[in-house]
């Protein structure tokens, strides 16, 4: 039973930063790529950015380019998300998830197997 956990999220002004983190637990399990997703009210769920575990590679959405920073810890199974200047935009549920099964580039929310429960960020003043 492989889980994923994020934590980090919460309530910050705009131009504000946070770090999520996200640790898998239980047991450990390979991987093609892990990532960070978010969804808002009435949107879809949407890809923020993506790292692919053996390379490195990394994916990021248009609107957080320059903004977020996605990172791996290979010894703790762990992907992080640093977000810097927050604006109201960024406001959503954030979701760590990894796969199996994706054999190239980072794909799209379909293409995960495992998720965790998410972490709520709020850019508000």
């Amino acid at each position: 039973q492989v889980q994923l956990v994020e934590s980090g999220g919460g309530l910050v002004q705009p131009g504000g930063s946070l770090r999520l983190s996200c640790a898998a637990s239980g047991s450990t399990f390979s991987r093609y790529a892990m990532g960070w997703f978010r969804q808002a009210p009435g949107k879809e769920r949407e890809i923020v950015a993506g790292i692919r575990w053996s390379s490195g590679s990394t994916y990021y959405a248009n609107s957080v380019k320059g903004r977020f920073t996605i990172s791996r810890d290979n010894a703790k199974n762990a992907v992080y998300l640093q977000m810097n200047s927050l604006n109201p935009d960024d406001t959503a549920v954030y979701y760590c998830a990894a796969t199996q099964t994706l054999r190239f580039g980072v794909g799209g929310a379909d293409d995960y197997d495992y998720w965790g429960q998410g972490t709520q960020v709020t850019v508000s003043s």
